[in-house]
């Protein structure tokens, strides 16, 4: 698959990414892993949330009346963000300011944003998979937030087109994955240790009719 990051010349401005390497090697590969992303008190206030408030349930596969639960594809537990606490909403706003830079520098087009909590625990995977396939989907960029650290399992995998692994990757507290949802497969690995993060998807508008396309 093609990147999706046209040619046009490359920006340093960098309101909400702090280092300019990061997005040099989005830019270049299509992905990149962003430490220290979340500042220090919205996460803490977000691994709060969904340790002790979230009202987490299994998650499916698939979207709208496509959408099944399949324990052999995944095992996590997941809560969509409605914006209904004041740390969703900061989340949000973060976003969607990263959202416009990405847009100013790389001409992505993206029109919104969607997320959820995830929460997997010990024995919980996610098989390898696309977040989107080419003309069939909006999702245009994944993002994965990391609220805790982990020492053992859970470690999320990327995959190149030859198949041969690009990055495996340990979540730490406060560090931001973001990579092209059509280009990349890849793969939770089964958690020893409990695992929180946020997935989410900058999407573009297929709208019809007005009507914005559904996202889940």
């Amino acid at each position: 698959m093609h990147s999706i990051v046209g040619s046009n010349a490359f920006s340093n401005s960098n309101p909400v990414i702090g280092d300019d390497n990061r997005l040099t090697q989005f830019y270049l590969q299509g992905w990149t892993e962003i430490a220290n992303f979340l500042p220090d008190n919205l996460n803490r206030q977000l691994l709060d949330e969904v340790q002790f408030d979230a009202d987490l349930t299994p998650a499916g596969v698939g979207r709208a009346r496509d959408h099944t639960l399949n324990r052999q594809v995944r095992r996590d537990k997941t809560q969509w963000f409605e914006g209904k606490t004041q740390a969703q909403q900061h989340y949000l706003e973060l976003m969607q300011q990263l959202q416009r830079q990405l847009n100013r520098q790389f001409f992505l087009g993206l029109f919104d944003f969607e997320c959820h909590f995830a929460c997997y625990q010990q024995g919980d995977f996610y098989q390898k998979h696309f977040d989107a396939f080419s003309g069939r989907s909006n999702r245009v960029l994944t993002t994965v937030s990391y609220l805790n650290n982990v020492n053992s399992g859970g470690e999320l995998v990327l995959y190149g087109a030859d198949d041969s692994v690009l990055s495996t990757i340990k979540p730490r507290a406060g560090s931001l994955v973001l990579f092209e949802s059509e280009r990349f497969a890849h793969e939770v690995l089964t958690a020893v240790d409990d695992r929180y993060s946020i997935a989410g998807w900058f999407r573009h508008n297929n709208s019809i009719n007005g009507a914005i396309d559904p996202s889940r």
